[in-house]
């Protein structure tokens, strides 16, 4: 295996790398296959897959019938695009999705990913209000630390000034509003619905501050993933919808992470009982076993479309890939045949309890989430909730607990856009023995690093 790690050091590029770390002879972990709920490296090692490859492999790695749908597909027709024209597997993914989807989410524009589909909404909420008589709604308003994606719009739309310092001048137009971090919550920590009215009236503020006459949408996460898993207080979706209608500001829930079954639904939003007017995904429609994305579009937001010559003037090459539309059929077989949003639903309670053990360790102040979606903040000190200086940050999570708990046979994530933070999303298929195996494991690696500090 040593000419494969020479080739990886020297021509792979890989994404979000800290390159530095392989020029001296590091070696870069290169995994080679997947069974289940583990995936394994080119030594033979063995490791829980403890964020399901990047909240995406729902329904576990080593999937024959996945496998199967795409190769029979490629047999058959490997590509043709769906610009004009239509293929079978498309049609059926359309009609599938529109039928499983809240509300009359009844469109269903497909792409390659999750950044993809967040730009098609707001290039689709810019073209409707042209199209509709209201061309100065163009404005889009978002939450601090929620990341969005990495294209040159979606980067706009995404809270972390860290990720787009590199890239200004981005796209015009975006604004931020506080997110739902509960630990944090600068008041009514005490009273959830308190603070959920308290954060939802802040988009409000910002739509009312801006002109609503120049505001096109909102976008947020059911469950805000960076910064580690921000779960909405009890009625703050209620109230965004509410304050979307009033101001005539189109609802995009990005669900590229909370879709298919992360959060013991099929969408977020059915979760938390709202109707957004966009809902965007990605990952785990196919579970990775192809890349396909898009966006589930209401009625109206189709019906100027309908008229003349109007189109949608956006699209991508590889977007609804007859390969891709064949696996995502395939992946939501597997959904219905073996219940998995039933046993996201039977089994997230003891996730959560399994978790919350670890509440005992100095070093760990908060665990939050929902479902099979879950953030373990690290603090200095439990009792003032003080965080880590960057340095401190940087020497805690990257230093030590990434690498320490890779070794130890967890792949997860060490995360530091915000507070620090270990991210864990299982595969769907996961159960009380894997629970207490990622526990075991991150309960001797922080306690570890809570001896280090």
């Amino acid at each position: 295996m040593t000419d494969l790690q020479n080739a990886a050091r020297d021509h792979l590029w890989m994404h979000f790398t800290r390159h530095s770390t392989f020029e001296n002879g590091g070696e870069v972990p290169v995994i080679v296959r997947g069974e289940g709920a583990y995936v394994y490296d080119d030594r033979g090692r063995r490791y829980l897959d403890g964020l399901a490859g990047l909240f995406v492999s729902q329904v576990g790695h080593g999937r024959a019938e996945l496998a199967e749908a795409a190769a029979k597909q490629a047999a058959e027709l490997a590509f043709f695009p769906v610009w004009s024209y239509a293929h079978p597997k498309a049609v059926e993914l359309a009609e599938r999705l529109a039928a499983l989807a809240p509300g009359d989410l009844n469109r269903v524009f497909l792409t390659t990913g999750g950044g993809e589909a967040v730009e098609s909404a707001w290039k689709l909420a810019k073209q409707y209000f042209k199209l509709t008589g209201r061309p100065t709604k163009h404005k889009v308003i978002t939450r601090a630390i929620a990341y969005h994606g990495t294209t040159h719009g979606a980067l706009s739309l995404t809270g972390l000034p860290g990720l787009k310092a590199p890239f200004e001048p981005l796209v015009p137009s975006t604004f931020r509003v506080p997110n739902t971090n509960l630990y944090r919550a600068p008041l009514h920590g005490d009273d959830p619905e308190a603070f959920g009215r308290w954060a939802a009236d802040r988009i409000e503020e910002a739509i009312e501050f801006e002109g609503p006459d120049t505001v096109a949408a909102v976008f947020l996460e059911p469950v805000q993933n960076a910064g580690g898993c921000f779960p909405p207080p009890p009625g703050y979706f209620e109230r965004v919808r509410q304050i979307c209608d009033r101001h005539d500001v189109l609802l995009v829930s990005d669900e590229v992470i909370c879709a298919f079954g992360r959060l013991g639904t099929m969408f977020g939003a059915e979760r938390y009982g709202y109707r957004p007017d966009i809902i965007t995904f990605a990952k785990g429609v196919t579970s990775g076993y192809s890349p396909l994305g898009g966006m589930l579009v209401a009625d109206h937001l189709f019906e100027p479309f309908r008229e003349g010559t109007r189109m949608f003037s956006h699209g991508y090459t590889f977007g609804g890939h007859p390969v891709s539309a064949a696996v995502a059929l395939a992946n939501l077989d597997v959904f219905e045949r073996e219940d998995l949003l039933g046993h996201v639903r039977r089994n997230a309670d003891a996730f959560r309890a399994t978790l919350e053990r670890l509440l005992d360790l100095p070093i760990v102040g908060d665990v939050r989430g929902e479902g099979y979606f879950y953030g373990i903040e690290l603090v200095k000190d439990k009792a003032t909730k003080e965080t880590f200086t960057a340095e401190e940050a940087e020497r805690l999570l990257r230093g030590f607990v990434d690498r320490a708990l890779f070794e130890a046979g967890l792949y997860c994530r060490a995360d530091d856009r915000g507070d620090p933070v270990v991210q864990l999303a299982p595969p769907l298929i996961c159960d009380q023995s894997h629970f207490d195996e990622i526990e075991q494991i991150l309960r001797s690696v922080l306690t570890e690093a809570s001896n280090r500090l």
